[in-house]
């Protein structure tokens, strides 16, 4: 294989630039001010350079993701390599290449936000969220199902600090509680894991290797009397763990605690990538390893999907907290995402288990594509009701009233936001709903039917909250006061609003690249055609 160092300059930048904050600068040579100041620009310099050592992988990339071949691969095999058989393996393709980039994107960005509303320990903040970066794009470069495994862990410390130390009222409550639901299902991967690796015909942890032989396990394991099947055992463990992380319904409880009691930073980096790796573990671990299973899976998944949609939608009409409100809407978006994965349609036909499954290459395209457009528009929404709460410290809509006349760069930039996340043509979030649509609708009209309930319900509440705040009655004389957005509040949200209009407008930059490895990558699945 070809070795492309970029992968790991990429990868291991943010985790640097922690290294260095560590050690720079001192008290003694610092005056407080000047200390924090040089701490932000080191960390904002970092985040930089690794979005633009990221930059490559767009340029440079072949869209040939061939196991034989691919743009970016990198090894290294580790002193524990004749020991059990793992290996420092990189690589990147189009399932993964827009999910890195958009780590690399959103990070200085997050810092950038933070530049004011972070006030204590601020150097252990930005260690946090660059250990958090490396953490992120490790789980989404990892080629070794144990170094993923590894970097999927390490990614939570930061993010359970960040809750538990700046976060809110109920942040201590918000952090364990996120701590504990992720680590639960990571266990139950972890024993998986383990037997796969013990079950191979070759112990790998190598995903070359375990995708030309996991898809063949069998047999059966007998659990309180019942034989189920191996495959249905260890994809329940896997997707346990990612449904977690997505967060799917009905395991979705910790996550508006989490927004809610988050700084925004936390709230960003959740919304833009953490709940990405939920559903990019599905796409990547949880289907292609057990194909079968996931057929069996699909109805359930799918239906759970809707309820998702549904309820995170009604949630968030009911809400009065506008963090809140974001954060249901989150469910719901998300909801679209597993619809996408698992909206699969049967065709008759002979397979190597007996049936053919022909997967709709529309309803993952657009599940893949929503999973960045969600990243740029509620990333996007919690920065600017970030901005309103420097302001004025309540999130409650009844606060607000007005903003429009008080705030106008605000109101047009949450507006387009806005526009964005209710999926108006034209914006990132049309062409990702349309495709996830189409579909559902192959796969069951009753399906699509249903989850455009969601789309309807998204409109409503995302206008009601709006106009509420910027266009409502203004109660409170303290909105009369409030100051526009700063160069710096425009510099940090004008290259999200950018994005979002050309992922509108030139979708096919985007899909090419993904749709050209998804009709490869699922090649390595027996029982699945791409329709």
């Amino acid at each position: 294989m070809s070795i492309f160092p970029n992968i790991s300059i990429v990868l291991f930048l943010p985790a640097i630039g922690a290294f260095i904050l560590i050690l720079l600068p001192s008290d003694k040579l610092f005056k407080p001010s000047a200390r924090d100041k040089v701490l932000k620009v080191t960390a904002l310099i970092f985040s930089g350079l690794t979005f633009a050592a990221s930059i490559p992988l767009i340029l440079q990339f072949e869209g040939t993701p061939l196991m034989e071949h691919f743009a970016f691969d990198e090894t290294v095999w580790g002193s524990l390599s004749e020991i059990i058989n793992t290996s420092y393996h990189l690589k990147v393709d189009g399932i993964s290449l827009w999910l890195v980039i958009l780590t690399t994107f959103l990070t200085p960005i997050i810092l950038l936000a933070s530049w004011k509303s972070i006030e204590i320990r601020i150097k252990e903040f930005l260690i946090a969220m660059l250990l958090m970066e490396t953490g992120m794009l490790g789980a989404f470069l990892a080629w070794d199902l144990l170094l993923f495994y590894i970097f999927w862990e390490v990614m939570l410390i930061p993010m359970y600090f960040i809750i538990g130390i700046w976060g809110g009222e109920r942040k201590v409550y918000a952090a364990v509680k996120f701590f504990i639901y992720t680590m639960a299902g990571s266990l139950l991967m972890f024993l998986a894991i383990l037997y796969i690796y013990v079950n191979m015909p070759v112990p790998s942890f190598d995903l070359d290797i375990i995708y030309q032989h996991v898809p063949s396990l069998s047999g059966t394991l007998s659990i309180f009397g019942m034989d189920i099947s191996v495959q249905h055992i260890l994809f329940i463990a896997f997707a346990l763990s990612f449904a977690i992380k997505v967060p799917m319904f009905p395991f979705h409880t910790w996550l508006p605690d989490a927004h809610v009691q988050a700084p925004t930073a936390g709230s960003v980096v959740l919304a833009g990538v953490l709940l990405k790796m939920g559903t990019y573990g599905f796409i990547r671990f949880a289907i292609p390893f057990f194909p079968n299973a996931s057929l069996d899976f699909a109805p359930i998944i799918s239906i759970l999907a809707i309820i998702g949609i549904i309820y995170g939608a009604f949630m968030a009409l009911a809400q009065t907290d506008i963090k809140k409100l974001i954060a249901y809407s989150s469910i719901s978006h998300l909801g679209f995402v597993m619809l996408g994965l698992f909206a699969f349609a049967l065709a008759s036909g002979p397979g190597g288990s007996g049936e053919v499954v022909t997967l709709s290459i529309q309803g993952v395209q657009g599940a893949l594509y929503q999973m960045i457009n969600h990243g740029l528009s509620t990333g996007a929404l919690f920065l600017l009701v970030g901005m309103i709460y420097e302001r004025r410290h309540t999130k409650e809509m009844s606060e607000f009233g007005g903003l429009a006349k008080v705030m106008p760069r605000l109101a047009v930039v949450f507006m387009i936001t806005t526009l964005a996340s209710i999926g108006l043509p034209g914006l990132n979030g049309f062409i990702g709903e349309f495709l996830i649509l189409l579909g559902a609708f192959k796969a069951n009209s009753w399906f699509g039917v249903l989850a455009t309930t969601g789309v309807i319900l998204g409109a409503v509440y995302m206008l009601i909250l709006y106009q509420k705040v910027f266009f409502g009655e203004c109660h409170n004389p303290k909105n009369q006061s409030l100051k526009d957005l700063s160069l710096r509040e425009m510099i940090v949200v004008l290259p999200l609003i950018a994005l979002m209009v050309i992922m509108g407008v030139l979708p096919n930059f985007f899909l090419d690249k993904i749709s050209v490895t998804l009709h490869e990558f699922f090649k390595l699945i027996p029982i699945i055609n791409i329709g």
